[in-house]
């Protein structure tokens, strides 16, 4: 069994961003009846909570066996029975795996921070199926109405502002009095969150910071079956990239906080009479985030990232033997031939066909273990604003390290 106790403090009506470290003690009952135990250190500001840790590798479906089962009826009853059990599944959507759970449970919710070791101040994206769903839990007003007619079910996310007597945990939120909506185009998921009758929270279903899976196989190696049990598997994601982010608050003007799926240019056409601003990083995205995915180091393989723009290829660093070079539109780098790796997000410059392939090339390239993957970006308009946001972030410092872009 598991037992852990969270300390709590609300100061107002936020959670506050400054969040202890504590501890909790994961018991497993071993099949000789010993107490197996783990720690893990879990960064919330919550209520007390207590939650038993449910041993799904016991039940007896090839999908809990393996951890890992194709899209189907049976996928789905026992997702939907994990999830009601308050545990981790991985599902797909049409963007990046999420890693899912019931949005209305403390502990659920809990689970998905410590999983991921995801700062506790950075809201999750919740998941409903229909509008009539997101009706439940937040105002919505004519712009973002016409936003969901536009582009629902699909990659928007809506920041809106949230019930106060709405059921979604605040872990969710992160005590922001917004919710990040999203309604997936996946009819599995829809189905799914339909047959439960919640919204289930779903981030990237991927250790905090690092490469968004656009694989089932992504997920699962990522995480061992007792942390999350069960991963659907989908087929590679059509998109992948995560969804776009805007702010839609009576009273403000819509913001894209992040770029993703829905290009600005997209947006626009759909509010023609609408200026529609976009989100400048400011050190408040580092401790109080309006929305997921704001962090500046964020989808980040093991490798250092270089970034190197077209008119910068003469001067571009050297390459040394064992780096991967990552292009696009065929572009051609000076010492590439030294690299372990090279790979083109598209060959012929297709924008579309460069966001489906970033993050998977990243991970083959990680994979091959070299110091430096230098980069070169494609032009940023249309999908390249988020292509380039997410390379980005990539390249961004991490502990300390200097900038490699």
């Amino acid at each position: 069994m598991i037992s852990a106790t969270f300390a709590s403090t609300k100061p107002g009506s936020q959670i506050s961003a400054l969040h202890s470290i504590v501890t909790a003690n994961w018991y497993r009952q071993s099949s000789e009846n010993e107490m197996l135990e783990r720690t893990a250190p879990i960064g919330l500001w919550v209520s007390s909570v207590q939650f038993r840790y449910i041993d799904t590798m016991s039940q007896n479906t090839p999908s809990h066996q393996s951890g890992l089962a194709r899209q189907s009826p049976a996928a789905a009853a026992s997702a939907a029975e994990l999830l009601k059990s308050g545990n981790l599944v991985g599902l797909p959507t049409e963007t990046v795996y999420g890693l899912a759970a019931d949005a209305t449970s403390d502990s659920a919710v809990a689970r998905i921070f410590a999983a991921k070791n995801r700062p506790d101040f950075n809201p999750l994206i919740c998941h409903v199926d229909s509008v009539e769903m997101a009706q439940t839990l937040a105002a919505i007003d004519g712009r973002a109405q016409t936003l969901i007619k536009a582009f629902w079910p699909g990659g928007l996310t809506l920041v809106l502002p949230q019930f106060k007597n709405s059921p979604v945990s605040e872990l969710v939120t992160a005590g922001l009095g917004t919710i990040a909506l999203r309604c997936p185009d996946n009819s599995f998921v829809r189905s799914l969150i339909s047959s439960l009758q919640v919204p289930l929270a779903a981030p990237s279903a991927n250790p905090s910071g690092m490469l968004s899976p656009t694989r089932a196989s992504d997920v699962r190696s990522a995480f061992p079956v007792e942390t999350v049990a069960l991963v659907v598997d989908g087929g590679d994601c059509q998109v992948g990239l995560e969804s776009t982010i805007v702010s839609c608050i009576p009273g403000t003007p819509v913001k894209m906080l992040r770029p993703g799926a829905i290009t600005l240019e997209q947006l626009r056409k759909a509010l023609p009479g609408e200026a529609i601003l976009t989100h400048h990083a400011s050190a408040q995205d580092q401790i109080a985030p309006a929305a997921p995915g704001m962090l500046s180091s964020h989808y980040a393989p093991r490798a250092r990232v270089c970034l190197i723009s077209a008119d910068q290829l003469l001067s571009a660093p050297a390459i040394a033997t064992g780096d991967a070079v990552l292009t696009f539109a065929a572009a051609a780098v000076p010492g590439e031939e030294k690299a372990a790796a090279r790979l083109d997000l598209s060959p012929s410059g297709d924008l579309v066909e460069a966001a489906a392939n970033l993050f998977s090339m990243l991970r083959q390239l990680d994979q091959a273990g070299p110091q430096t993957i230098y980069v070169v970006p494609p032009p940023r308009h249309g999908l390249g604003v988020a292509i380039y946001d997410r390379l980005q972030r990539a390249a961004a410092p991490r502990n300390n390290e200097p900038t490699h872009s």
